[in-house]
């Protein structure tokens, strides 16, 4: 006795597989689908400008082409397909009406009430027997009879009979359901029959063999190969070889620029007779006499040696591209202005795993030059040119009369501050700029996010001095005031404390929570607001670069003496206080807070860094001060331990009532904190900021100096 299998006859079963099976592959890629399809820029905000320069729907068509290409139209054709199986499944499970399995029942084989007698049984019986013997009745044609129907007929009948009779066969119904005992089991498999029959199984053998024996294999090694095949930072890994080969201590914009074009993505870009397609017509073009520079697209005379140093083909073309994308040289060719827009997002990417080289070698040279490569490329600026040509219509015509003679460019800052009426004598007038592209320019000037540093300082959190080894968060305090900024309130000091977090709030001191103080409670504990969302600035304004970017910076520290990166840069993309507000003009200069752990030297001494606060969307906008870490000694913490388990009498004790008798009163602990706090700021007035709060005074003077300059 064993399993009957059975296929599904009537249909029933194998849209429910079918389905099913379907959904566990549909709903994944449909996820996908989505999420690529979802343009993760349009919740942002942007800088409003009216700009548009001569390419400016070659941009956004570029923008927009770049959107699609993740949307992959096989995936498209996957998801469409799936969901229309998943439907007409659905469909078939509701009009397919559900196979009943019949208990066996004697009583309504022989037609007879339960309550029925033998009598009536024995009589029931023997009338049935006879209307139905094989040998009496004969098949009814009109009724598409068979002789097998009838004579299964009256086997029931008999085993009916025989149920309600015979004493094994009854207790056989009565145990099993069955007059014949015990039953095999029965198995439907959910395919059709007609799938599996009439020769029909070496085809579905076929479609198992293609779908895990080539399919599956195929899909996992492309993956597995894509995964080697490129860089966590997305590029090629033969271009992040080539790009380790052209590293350098001492590169600088112009060398990376050049590393850069090395990327074997350019040789997708410019196949067969593209590499050499007009390359003399682009060189000529950027070698041209510049305005502000020896040369049109911005090159240096070394630059121009190494352009012409290479063999024609991808690399040249690329490196002559950028160099014309840069100097915003016009190339009088539709099909060579759209490269020159193409090879600017293809050398973004690529810089990004040139900063990772740099960050290997811990040099600060390669390491700043690569980051202001990235403000270069989005910005379309030539090295060392002014940081005002980020401004709209500003050309080095409008630069030249900005700045003059002075070898030192003037900043969007700086050119700012000075009084309107100084700016439009400056920038308005015949063969200058209309007084519409002044007000557009200013206008964009004022939505720039400048991250002005108010104050920088080193603490251990929870202590109140840094040990050798401890965990030393840098914290950072800024408040975003674009250039040109009018009515820009003070400080707040509170503003600028980093208020420990409560010692059980495990989350806060572990940074999962974004939270910040509302009050104090009865004991002094910090009361902190709920979860808030992290606030993003605007998308950069890059009206050349055919991409949209979500501005970030940096912040790390460097050792001036050797040129090396003390600690590695932590990278900031969304703050905790809004930037502008509603209107997406109006700055709010809430003060910003960024953080950064690192484990403090070894040994206890004065640690002088340079801090670098760098943007990698805007020209200009970067900070660099100087910022001193004390380590102590670890006995100097255990000696404020134990002068911290030292009170004061109060009221209640002894001692505070002979102080009261003697007509004094008994000092509060948080007016002895306080004395201790105020004598330990008198003996270490004279030292350097070392981000403890009992030196905070000196921190403050310094960053506000700091402010002020800016």
């Amino acid at each position: 006795m064993g399993a009957d299998y059975a296929y599904d006859e009537e249909g029933y079963l194998w849209p429910f597989f079918v389905f099913t099976l379907t959904f566990i592959v549909t709903l994944p890629l449909t996820y996908l689908l989505v999420s690529r399809s979802r343009d993760p820029a349009a919740a942002l905000k942007r800088v409003q400008s009216d700009y548009r320069h001569e390419h400016a729907d070659l941009v956004d068509t570029l923008r927009k082409q770049e959107k699609r290409k993740d949307r992959k139209l096989w995936l498209l054709a996957f998801v469409v397909a799936g969901w229309a199986i998943m439907g007409y499944m659905l469909y078939l499970i509701n009009t397919t009406e559900a196979p009943t399995q019949k208990i066996w029942n004697p009583y309504d084989i022989l037609s007879i009430p339960e309550s029925a007698s033998i009598k009536v049984i024995k009589s029931t019986y023997k009338k049935l027997s006879l209307r139905f013997h094989p040998d009496k009745i004969r098949p009814d044609a009109s009724r598409n009879e068979t002789l097998e129907d009838l004579n299964a007929r009256y086997v029931e009948i008999s085993k009916a009979y025989q149920a309600l009779t015979d004493e094994e066969v009854r207790n056989n119904y009565i145990q099993y359901g069955n007059p014949d005992g015990k039953q095999g089991y029965s198995i439907n498999i959910a395919l059709p029959k007609a799938m599996v029959s009439d020769g029909n199984g070496k085809y579905i053998v076929l479609i198992y063999s293609a779908l895990f024996g080539v399919l599956l294999p195929y899909l996992v090694g492309s993956w597995w190969y894509g995964t080697l095949r490129r860089s966590k930072e997305g590029s090629l890994m033969e271009s992040a070889n080539r790009l380790f080969r052209a590293y350098q201590d001492d590169i600088d914009e112009g060398g990376v620029i050049t590393a850069l074009s090395e990327g074997k993505e350019y040789e997708d870009l410019f196949k067969g007779d593209k590499a050499d397609s007009q390359l003399s017509r682009i060189e000529s073009k950027i070698m041209a006499e510049g305005e502000l520079s020896p040369f049109a697209g911005g090159l240096s005379i070394k630059d121009k040696e190494k352009l012409q140093d290479l063999e024609s083909g991808p690399q040249r073309k690329a490196l002559a591209l950028l160099w014309a994308y840069l100097g915003r040289v016009e190339l009088d060719d539709p099909s060579l202005n759209k490269a020159k827009l193409e090879v600017a997002p293809i050398a973004h990417a690529l810089n990004k795993s040139f900063t990772a080289i740099s960050l290997a070698y811990m040099n600060t040279a390669p390491l700043l030059a690569s980051y202001y490569t990235s403000q270069l490329l989005i910005q379309a600026l030539p090295a060392k040119s002014s940081p005002l040509l980020q401004l709209p219509y500003f050309t080095p015509k409008i630069v030249k009369a900005v700045e003059g003679d002075s070898r030192i460019h003037t900043s969007v800052q700086s050119f700012m501050d000075r009084p309107d009426p100084k700016r439009r004598s400056l920038v308005v007038g015949k063969n200058l700029l209309t007084e519409q592209q002044y007000k557009e320019a200013v206008k964009v000037a004022k939505q720039l996010p400048y991250l002005r540093v108010a104050k920088a300082y080193f603490k251990v959190t929870g202590e109140r001095c840094i040990i050798p080894s401890s965990l030393v968060t840098l914290v950072v305090k800024g408040r975003f005031v674009p250039p040109g900024s009018e009515k820009l309130p003070e400080v707040n000091e509170p503003d600028l404390e980093d208020i420990d977090p409560a010692e059980d709030d495990l989350d806060a001191i572990l940074g999962r929570k974004t939270k910040k103080q509302i009050g104090k409670d009865e004991n002094g504990k910090p009361i902190m607001s709920a979860d808030s969302e992290p606030i993003l600035p605007p998308l950069a304004s890059a009206p050349y670069f055919a991409r949209d970017h979500s501005p970030r910076w940096h912040v790390f520290l460097t050792d001036s003496k050797q040129g090396r990166v003390a600690v590695p840069p932590f990278t900031f993309a969304q703050f905790d206080r809004p930037v502008f507000q509603e209107d997406g003009k109006t700055p709010t200069f809430a003060m910003q807070t960024l953080k950064a752990q690192f484990q403090a030297p070894p040994q206890a001494g004065h640690y002088t860094f340079v801090m670098h606060v760098v943007c990698d969307s805007y020209v200009g906008f970067d900070t660099k001060m100087e910022v001193t870490l004390i380590v102590d000694e670890a006995s100097k913490a255990a000696e404020m331990a134990d002068d911290d388990q030292i009170s004061e009498p109060d009221e209640d004790s002894l001692a505070g009532i002979m102080n009261a008798a003697k007509g004094g009163s008994a000092p509060s602990p948080s007016g002895a904190a306080n004395a201790g706090k105020k004598s330990r700021k008198e003996q270490d007035e004279s030292d350097d900021e070392s981000g403890t709060e009992e030196e905070e005074d000196d921190t403050s003077a310094t960053n506000t100096d700091t402010e002020a300059e800016d």
